[in-house]
C-alpha cells in the first residue's frame, strides 16, 4: 500500500468530520460502476441523498466511454473491482486518474485485494461496507477536492 492510499480504517483514525455546508452543492457528477443492481441502486441512492448528480454503469467499459465524452462534469468515480467487461475497477480508476487527476476515486471489492495494487489517492472500501463508511469516503474525497480547488483559486501570498 502506498502512503497515498487510504483505507476506511485509516479514514476513521483521522476522525474525518463531514461539514456538508462547505461541500454543498456538489459540483460535478459522481459516477458509480457496480455490476450488482441492488448494490448499485443503494450507492446511487446514498450519493443522490447528499445532492449529487449520479451516473450509473454496470461496466467500467461503459463508464470510461461516457467519461471520454463528458469528463468535464465528473468529480468522483466509485468503482467495484470485479465488474464485467474488458476493464476491471482498479484499471478503470488508474485510467481515470491518469487522464483526469483531479477526479477523486473510491474502489470497492468483495475480494481480498493486494493493497499495493490500489491506485494512489484512492479510498478502498472492502465489502461489505456500511452506509456510514461510504458517506465518510465520499465526503473525504469531496473535502480533498474542495481544498485543492480552493488552493488553485487563492491568490498567491506576497
Amino acid at each position: 500500500m502506498t502512503s497515498e492510499t487510504l483505507t476506511i480504517t485509516q479514514l476513521r483514525a483521522f476522525r474525518v468530520n463531514v461539514n456538508w455546508e462547505g461541500l454543498l452543492p456538489i459540483q460535478g457528477e459522481i459516477i458509480v460502476v457496480e455490476d450488482d443492481p441492488t448494490l448499485r441502486m443503494l450507492m446511487v441512492d446514498i450519493v443522490s441523498e447528499i445532492g449529487a448528480t449520479v451516473r450509473q454503469f454496470d461496466s467500467a467499459d461503459d463508464a470510461l466511454t461516457y467519461l471520454l465524452e463528458a469528463h468535464d462534469n465528473c468529480c468522483l468515480v466509485i468503482a467495484d473491482h470485479g465488474v464485467p467487461g474488458q476493464i476491471q475497477g482498479t484499471e478503470f480508476i488508474e485510467m481515470v486518474r491518469g487522464r483526469w487527476p483531479i477526479i477523486g476515486s473510491i474502489l470497492t471489492s468483495g475480494y481480498a485485494l493486494d493493497l499495493a495494487s490500489i491506485p494512489p489517492l484512492t479510498i478502498y472500501l472492502h465489502k461489505p461496507w456500511s452506509l456510514d463508511e461510504l458517506v465518510v469516503a465520499v465526503a473525504s474525497i469531496l473535502q480533498r477536492s474542495e481544498e485543492h480547488t480552493s488552493e488553485l483559486q487563492s491568490p498567491p501570498l506576497s
